[in-house]
């Protein structure tokens, strides 16, 4: 088993075993001489693997899927599973990255006919990123079903709230297949101003918000966040055997610069600087492991973005070396154990920054990703980590408030 791996499934089994849920593997005898028996965790099942709690609700009914490559009851994609039982689908709405997730990040994708199947897939993310009457005429249900990270501007949750408020004003249902949470065990960053409201954050929620999309998509009902302030018919299938403490391993990756837990659990952090002049490894083998620029002077690791097809269509810096940081190991180190995202990078960054050779440090992109102006201006005057992470306390456990209402986990 790779390193990585096993830190985080021995990390598993101590969250577990404190949570009374596992018992003591390390097979000996107790005291009294009788032989302990191990016990394994139970598997994590996918709401998507809950067949008999919503093969009911679909029959006699049309539906439309939002889903991607992550969309998958063990190894078989879930259209494949529910046309296998007889379900009516009838169209695929295609989210950022494409039903098959082989577009890179701000790709456009388009409307096409899937090839295994004859189905449409209608592009939601393109002209389109919320289905319009026209597009849903005739069908009864929507489910979506794909895999999240727990990061606000990743921005799955942002389609989904478009797909409800398509359901609301047009009547139909919403069926939420609920899938874990990797960065669920945790709730952190400052809370999205909402004059700052964009598809990569569309609601008042910190960075980190510790919720399943099942659970987000309660939320966005109960906190009247659609247009029309009315709640869309929804179903949540739970997760069987998953927790908010529980280490969940991405069987797939979730999009295609995500392609290790170490860049999962390092997106929060990373996606910050998308809006600077630093490069996080787009276009090399490393995405959202690194961090550099040109003329960087800290750090050993030394880097040229190239264009991947797919994955990194023209990167930031592509074909100039760039030097900095290695961080997979501190997603291991820190990011796990502390459950909070990082700043003092950020800082760095900004404190080093070559004016004149790189530019600006903060690009008006920022601003999107951090939902609003304040850590921008934080960096800039000075702020020590320890003052930001303050700054923004009393409105994570105001969220926290709000947040326990729709826990299903």
């Amino acid at each position: 088993m790779h390193k990585f791996g096993f830190i985080a499934s021995t990390l598993l089994l101590i969250n577990l075993s404190a949570c009374g849920k596992v018992k003591d593997t390390a097979s000996a005898q107790s005291e009294t001489g009788q032989h302990i028996v191990k016990k394994e965790p139970a598997p994590i099942q996918v709401g998507a693997a809950q067949l008999q709690q919503y093969l009911p609700l679909l029959k006699g009914k049309k539906v439309a899927m939002m889903v991607n490559q992550t969309s998958t009851v063990g190894n078989t994609h879930v259209v494949d599973t529910l046309l296998q039982w007889g379900v009516d689908i009838v169209k695929i709405f295609a989210p950022e990255h494409g039903f098959r997730g082989d577009h890179s990040a701000g790709a456009h994708v388009n409307s096409s006919v899937d090839k295994k199947t004859g189905l449409p897939i209608v592009s939601l993310y393109g002209k389109s990123r919320k289905p319009s009457a026209e597009m849903v005429k005739g069908i009864d249900v929507i489910i979506f079903d794909i895999q999240d990270v727990g990061v606000r501007f990743y921005t799955y949750i942002s389609s989904m709230h478009y797909l409800m408020e398509t359901c609301q004003e047009n009547d139909l249902e919403m069926l939420v297949l609920d899938r874990p949470n990797p960065n669920g065990h945790y709730v952190d960053g400052p809370v999205l101003d909402i004059k700052y409201k964009s598809f990569i954050g569309m609601h008042p929620v910190p960075l980190v918000h510790g919720m399943t999309v099942g659970e987000f998509a309660k939320m966005i009902n109960g906190q009247n966040w659609l247009s029309g302030r009315q709640p869309c018919k929804l179903t949540v299938i739970k997760c069987l055997n998953y927790n908010h403490d529980s280490l969940y391993q991405l069987p797939i990756r979730p999009s295609p610069n995500l392609p290790t837990m170490a860049s999962v659990y390092l997106y929060p952090t990373l996606g910050l600087f998308e809006g600077t002049n630093v490069s996080i490894g787009r276009g090399t083998d490393k995405p959202f492991e690194v961090v550099g620029r040109p003329g960087q002077k800290e750090g050993g690791h030394v880097f040229t973005p190239s264009s991947i097809p797919g994955v990194a269509d023209h990167p930031k810096y592509e074909g100039v070396e760039c030097r900095g940081m290695v961080l997979t190991e501190f997603a291991e180190t820190y990011i796990l154990s502390n459950k909070r995202i990082y700043l003092d990078w950020l800082r760095l960054f900004y404190e080093t920054n070559n004016t004149e050779k790189n530019g600006a440090y903060f690009k008006s992109f920022f601003t999107k990703l951090s939902g609003s102006t304040m850590l921008q201006k934080q960096i800039e005057g000075g702020l020590s980590s320890d003052e930001i992470y303050k700054s923004w306390s009393a409105d994570l456990e105001a969220f926290k408030v709000i947040r326990a209402k729709y826990l299903l986990y």
